[in-house]
């Protein structure tokens, strides 16, 4: 039987695109999301992949959302925490609220999520947790000190969950996407775009969410055992570890 794979925040975006690649390797997929109804609803006709809501922020909507998917499709084999959120603002106008919606999600969500499923893992000897965390978390960007500090501890927190999982036959990884071409980065004025991101670009693009969803494939398969606590770049040379 095909291994069940959810990803959060998986109907839309670099999201979406993980989902679909999933499926097409043939692992059953569960796509979370937290609120766009009519987005989950097209995604889920045009795939076939179920869409299930509840926000990764709210442990106990965890608990009952991964049950909820479990039910459905089979105990969970990957994990892929992508959901994530931004609050920019620079730090002296950043208030309580940006900080703390933002860590909630893209940090402690990551938390909630996997700790649903960890137990179950271990005791069936097999897992694989795929973070995805950002290049803004490896170097930091002005605006961003919710959100760069999030993505950094989704590395500190990937590279000790690895420890732990590794003899119990789990992997657990990171995946640090640069600037890649989904509805959020096209939003930024084409001049800033053209002007200020791309030319720190080496191969002088953005990235396509497809391509991050194909590292996920590769750090998803059984194969890829030997490798966990590891931090996989996809960000077009601009930054290097």
């Amino acid at each position: 039987m095909s291994r069940v794979a959810l990803v959060t925040g998986g109907s839309r975006g670099i999201g979406a695109a993980i989902s679909i690649a999933l499926q097409a390797a043939g692992y059953r997929v569960a796509a979370n999301y937290a609120g766009n109804d009519e987005a989950a609803a097209k995604f889920t006709a045009a795939t076939g992949i179920p869409a299930f809501k509840w926000s990764v922020a709210d442990y106990a909507a965890c608990k009952a959302g991964v049950a909820e998917v479990e039910a459905a499709l089979g105990p969970i084999d990957v994990l892929v925490n992508n959901a994530g959120i931004t609050r920019d603002a620079m730090f002296h106008k950043m208030t309580p609220e940006q900080w703390r919606e933002v860590i909630d999600t893209n940090l402690t969500g990551v938390f909630n999520m996997t700790h649903q499923i960890w137990t179950g893992m271990r005791d069936r000897k097999f897992g694989r947790v795929i973070n995805i965390s950002s290049i803004n978390g490896q170097k930091g960007q002005a605006g961003q000190a919710n959100y760069s500090a999030s993505k950094a501890g989704d590395l500190g927190f990937t590279k000790a969950l690895a420890q732990e999982g590794a003899r119990a036959g789990i992997t657990v990884n990171a995946i640090c996407p640069g600037y890649i071409g989904t509805e959020m980065v096209k939003a930024i004025d084409p001049k800033v775009l053209a002007e200020r991101i791309i030319p720190q670009i080496p191969v002088g693009r953005l990235g396509e969410p497809e391509e991050i969803a194909r590292c996920v494939v590769f750090l998803a398969a059984d194969e890829a055992g030997f490798i966990t606590g590891s931090t996989l770049t996809a960000n077009g040379g601009q930054f290097f570890v």
